[in-house]
């Protein structure tokens, strides 16, 4: 008997099961109410949605509140998106569906006998990513509504259909020239207009296709660092780097866009000053004028703008209180000038030791110093043609009124301060007569002479 009763329901069942396996998965059952929100999904999609549906559990069947239809498909004919239907229908064709809402009649067909529902034009989610649709079931004769009219929305799924793409680029930084390894450079990002929710498609990570090994890249952040240590400023100053962003978690068949980054550089002061020669020679008039510029010295420094500066001293030699030593800011070089009278019967030639040293030190690099050069200049003094001196500013000779003609009354004598030592002619100026502390004259003569070699007196 047990037996008996077993086949008996298997019998009873097997029917139903089959009846519901063969049954069309999409199937909208029209709400009792306007509460309840009626929707399926496609049959190529109900598989992947059955997570996402909200389901509730009515009389009359399982039913979804939205529809998805994917994005750019493009085939020959319309693509079904869903099925409306109510437990009112009996099949006799009394009752028509009508669709209105977002898309009705333009971008979303219904067919109003057998509810189903077709997207008749191409769809783009980036364009509009859901349509707001109501449907109801009317009498075929009289347009009486046969049910209150249901909600529900058509979702356009996301394909992988845009690339990524970097909208502020080419992009441009600098970095300290020596940074330790890792130091942070700039980070870029790229967008990507597929659905950041749904998929892949717009998950994106980030590569470097040129700049290793100079540069690396956080693949997620896009955060560039630096992947050497010490990068030198005076060996290369500037780097073009080429990043890649991937969609599809930079997976195979994932799309991708690429932009540049151009690193420069900056200076640091690690280099010190250095004089292009050890040793300068320079020659001077011993009777050029106070404050003329004598020559000029100058260091070479590889980095550049302030790390460049540098300061001149004379910090030894023979000649230090004769001459000093200027920076010229400009021409970042020391001009020599004179301070003090010079003498070629006293002194021929000095020697200075100048010292030129950087102005700016940056104390992580103390290390590579000292930042500073010396070098030894000489100084050449040329004689110059001088007149002759006379051994005493003044003179007093006296003379008897009734001396005779051609006595000797006195001498007076000049010399040629040049080496040469040329020969001195003199002659008298003017002769006059000399006045007493009363203002009368006393009987006596003055006379001024003027000396001169004989080369240079006039013929």
């Amino acid at each position: 008997m047990p037996e008996r009763l077993a086949e008996m329901l298997l019998d009873l069942w097997t029917p139903l099961i089959i009846l519901w396996i063969t049954l069309p998965p999409c199937i909208y059952t029209a709400p009792m109410n306007q509460s309840q929100v009626v929707m399926s999904g496609s049959p190529l999609e109900l598989s992947r949605l059955s997570e996402q549906r909200i389901l509730n559990r009515s009389k009359r069947g399982w039913v979804w509140n939205q529809m998805f239809v994917l994005e750019e498909f493009s085939g020959p004919e319309p693509i079904l998106v869903g099925r409306l239907h109510t437990d009112l229908d009996p099949g006799s064709k009394k009752i028509k569906y009508i669709l209105s809402g977002d898309g009705a009649g333009t971008i979303f067909q219904i067919n109003d006998i057998t509810g189903d529902i077709h997207a008749i034009k191409r769809l783009d989610r980036e364009e509009k990513a859901e349509y707001t649709l109501t449907a109801q079931a009317v009498d075929w004769e009289t347009n009486k509504p046969l049910e209150p009219p249901s909600e529900f929305i058509i979702k356009v799924q996301d394909i992988n259909d845009n690339a990524p793409e970097f909208l502020n680029g080419p992009y441009h930084a600098t970095v300290p020239e020596m940074s330790i390894l890792g130091t942070s450079v700039t980070n870029v990002t790229a967008t990507d207009a597929d659905d950041p929710v749904y998929g892949n498609s717009a998950k994106l990570v980030y590569s470097i296709l040129e700049g290793q090994p100079y540069f690396s890249i956080e693949p997620e952040t896009a955060i560039i660092k630096t992947a050497l240590p010490n990068m030198d400023r005076e060996a290369k100053e500037e780097y073009l780097v080429v990043i890649q962003a991937k969609d599809m978690g930079g997976h195979s068949g994932g799309l991708s866009g690429t932009t540049t980054l151009t690193v420069t550089l900056t200076d640091v002061n690690d280099n010190p000053p250095k004089f292009a020669q050890s040793l300068y020679h320079f020659s001077v008039p011993e009777d050029v004028v106070l404050g003329t510029a004598i020559g000029r010295v100058k260091a070479n420094d590889q980095d550049i703008g302030e790390n460049a500066q540098s300061s001149y001293d004379i910090i030894d030699g023979d000649g230090t209180a004769l001459f000093e030593i200027t920076s010229d800011a400009q021409a970042q070089d020391g001009i020599i000038r004179l301070r003090k009278p010079l003498d070629f019967e006293t002194k021929k030639s000095y020697t200075l030791k100048v010292e030129a040293a950087n102005v700016h030190i940056d104390p992580r690099f103390s290390g590579r110093g000292p930042f500073k050069d010396t070098a030894t200049v000489k100084i050449v003094v040329e004689d110059a043609d001088e007149p002759p001196v006379f051994s005493s500013p003044t003179y007093l000779l006296e003379v008897h009124e009734n001396a005779a003609l051609n006595s000797v009354i006195g001498q007076v004598t000049a010399r040629d301060p040049d080496i040469t030592s040329s020969p001195i002619r003199l002659s008298d100026m003017r002769t006059r007569p000399c006045k007493g502390q009363d203002g009368r004259k006393d009987g006596k003569e003055k006379t001024e002479f003027s000396s001169v070699r004989p080369e240079l007196s006039p013929h």
